[in-house]
């Protein structure tokens, strides 16, 4: 008996020894463990020995599974080390080399300019108010000094949704109404309305039938073109630099009195005079005014009491005087090509 335990312990370390994956693995410990194994094949030996023989033959079985499972797992691991270092050599990866370098896009000139004039405001003690984009004819016109059939009206020409009352607003003046109304002429107000509007204007180099507005309102005691003007230079001055000069134009506007143009020093030639500023050596970015007061006293203010000035400025023509952008519509194509390029342009 001692020497067929023995035969099978050379017979099994043999194979062991040949093998190099867990498949064969699995197949040379079903020959030798499983139930119809060789090594299981021994105890149906037990029966035919006497109980002395039977005593020192279990100890002898016990020896040889205990051997052969031992044999089996130790080769077991080593092949599945094999397996694991073969794995982390293929999928070896050196982590000295450069990244791939990833494209990645900037915000859009127009939402830089908005975020950085929405900074430059919330330090000033502004706050961000935004409206709806669907107007009504009310707070778009009406409540602003503008009634129906009023002239002024054509230089705002928009598009009209539902019998001449519901509107695309053509300024984000109705918020600044809004504002006043919701507040019942109760408290004051420091506020900027960025936004989108509509004018039914036909596409070009400096027109477009949608545009960005900054618009900005304050109300309060006290308060004069003086305080427009301070406010005006701070704008100017962080936008084009420290060395721009402001001015006042007198203007127009039915919801302003009295109503200027907003004029900065041209930038590109120092005031004497070039193609962008059309040799006058002033550009204009924007209008305003102190606050007319029937616009207050609509919106539940005592004009007696009271007095603001507001601003409005076209946010595509502010980024095209500060980035050089030549075409409005640079802002809204997709087309990556220089429009130099293009002859639809």
């Amino acid at each position: 008996m001692n020497e067929k335990v023995e035969t099978l312990k050379k017979e099994l370390k043999e194979k062991l020894e040949k093998i190099s994956s867990l498949a064969e693995l699995g197949a040379v410990k079903a020959e030798f463990l499983g139930k119809k194994g060789k090594i299981t094949e021994l105890s149906s030996m037990i029966k035919d020995l006497s109980p002395m023989e039977k005593k020192d033959f279990g100890k002898l079985l016990n020896e040889i599974k205990t051997f052969a499972e031992d044999l089996v797992q130790e080769k077991q691991e080593l092949i599945e080390t094999m397996i694991m270092n073969d794995k982390l050599e293929s999928e070896r990866i050196d982590v000295t080399l450069p990244g791939t370098t990833i494209k990645c896009g900037s915000p859009n000139m127009l939402e830089g300019m908005i975020e950085d004039l929405e900074e430059l405001f919330l330090n000033m003690g502004y706050d961000v108010v935004e409206g709806p984009e669907v107007e009504k004819d009310l707070y778009n016109f009406e409540l602003l000094n503008l009634p129906k059939g009023h002239p002024a009206r054509d230089a705002q020409d928009t598009f009209y949704l539902k019998d001449d009352e519901l509107l695309l607003r053509s300024q984000t003046s109705p918020v600044q109404i809004r504002t006043m109304l919701a507040n019942e002429g109760k408290s004051h107000i420091r506020i900027i309305c960025p936004g989108k509007t509509y004018r039914r204007d036909d596409d070009d180099a400096t027109h477009s039938h949608q545009f960005t507005q900054m618009e900005g309102l304050l109300i309060d005691e006290g308060i004069s073109l003086a305080d427009l003007k301070g406010t005006f230079d701070v704008i100017a001055k962080h936008l084009f630099g420290q060395d721009v000069e402001t001015r006042f134009r007198s203007s127009f506007y039915p919801f302003t009195e009295p109503s200027v143009e907003l004029d900065v020093s041209c930038f590109n030639c120092g005031n004497k005079g070039c193609s962008i500023c059309k040799n006058t050596g002033w550009i204009t970015v924007g209008g305003a005014g102190m606050v007319h007061p029937k616009v207050l006293a609509n919106c539940g203010y005592d004009p007696e009491k009271v007095s603001g000035f507001a601003f409005g400025f076209g946010v595509e023509r502010l980024a095209m005087l500060k980035y050089g952008v030549t075409d409005v519509r640079t802002f809204y194509l997709n087309d990556l090509r220089n429009n130099s390029d293009r002859k639809d342009v």
